[in-house]
């Protein structure tokens, strides 16, 4: 499982937790968000994610 940060706002998406507010539930890997989902805290796309080192 690993962790992705939006380098815009800094919002995590731990794949472990996934986002279940959002509609992700946990152990959702980040290659199985849907591509049209968007940051909740700031509204960007996937692609303004990058994968954190924990």
């Amino acid at each position: 499982m690993k962790t992705w940060i939006c380098v815009v706002c800094g919002w995590i998406y731990d794949e472990k937790q996934g986002a279940p507010e959002e509609g992700i539930p946990p152990e959702t890997r980040w290659e199985d968000v849907p591509d049209d989902w968007r940051c909740p805290e700031c509204g960007v796309t996937k692609d303004n994610f990058e994968m954190m080192e924990v």
